[in-house]
């Protein structure tokens, strides 16, 4: 295997890994939001994620940033914190299951995105967007899909999470992986507990009883895997990575199963089967790329 196709590989492996922390968080959070507001949760969250990662940043003699670069992280960190505050406001006026298979269309809004901005996308790679929506939708939606106030703010979010997957594309490269990461999750947990204490109604004891889910989303989904979706796209490009990445609403029905005791039936079945299959399809492609 030579050096590019490895380099391949440890992205995937790495945007597995974050769609896996993701996809588990799912459960956390709804937890979490039982007791504390969601802007009040994404902005502790958020803030636990920046302070995680302040020994690293410490420990490196950085160059000063120039203005274009700061204000492409700062770009970056507003448009994380649009997309997570709908989403996670969105889950409260929807059906998990509805949200679930909403966010995941941002796997086909990247390409999209990316087409206006001339990147190649391969017929491999939109056969495998294809697969991964119908796994998507196999997996997540189990109801009548009714077009609620819910459904719609996840809708906008999800082609928000499009842009940011654009956006940490080019980002990563520029600015550096921490210094990115630190940037976009203060920005996110400032305007958060901002809003938080303007319009929500939280206590302390509400915070308290949140605080293992927000320990997981803050430790875990925001200052490991937020972190490791910057480092795996360096070499991984947009419409790959959201392709990978969408294996979060698989892991989200693992999690019910293998935590909440929840049975998988054979439709989720079937739809992990092909999520998988759009994984090694989009697999094939990248190699296919990087030898051509």
């Amino acid at each position: 295997m030579n050096s590019i196709s490895s380099k391949a590989l440890k992205s995937d492996l790495l945007l597995l890994l974050t769609a896996a922390i993701w996809g588990f968080a799912f459960v956390a959070q709804k937890k979490g939001m039982e007791s504390c507001g969601p802007f009040m949760f994404n902005g502790i969250r958020f803030a636990l994620g920046a302070v995680i990662l302040l020994p690293f940043l410490l420990t490196k003699k950085l160059e000063r940033l120039s203005k274009h670069e700061f204000g492409f992280a700062v770009l970056t960190g507003l448009v994380l914190f649009i997309a997570a505050s709908l989403q996670q406001v969105g889950v409260i006026f929807t059906t998990a299951g509805n949200a679930g298979f909403i966010t995941g269309l941002y796997v086909i809004f990247v390409p999209l995105i990316g087409i206006m901005m001339k990147q190649k996308v391969t017929v491999t790679i939109w056969i495998s967007i294809a697969l991964a929506i119908l796994g998507l939708y196999a997996i997540s939606f189990t109801g009548k899909m009714d077009l609620v106030k819910g459904d719609l703010l996840v809708l906008v979010g999800a082609v928000l999470w499009a842009v940011h997957v654009q956006l940490i594309g080019k980002a990563g490269k520029m600015v550096g992986v921490i210094r990115l990461a630190i940037i976009q999750f203060l920005i996110c947990s400032v305007l958060s507990l901002l809003i938080a204490i303007l319009f929500e109604e939280n206590t302390y004891f509400g915070v308290k009883q949140a605080i293992y889910p927000i320990l997981y989303g803050g430790l875990l989904s925001v200052g490991i895997a937020y972190t490791l979706q910057i480092v795996a796209q360096k070499h991984s490009p947009p419409s790959h990575a959201a392709i990978i990445l969408s294996m979060e609403g698989l892991f989200a029905v693992l999690g019910g199963v293998l935590m909440l005791a929840e049975k998988m039936s054979l439709r989720s079945g079937l739809g992990f089967f092909a999520m998988l299959a759009a994984m090694i399809l989009a697999q094939i492609s990248q190699i296919r790329n990087n030898k051509s």
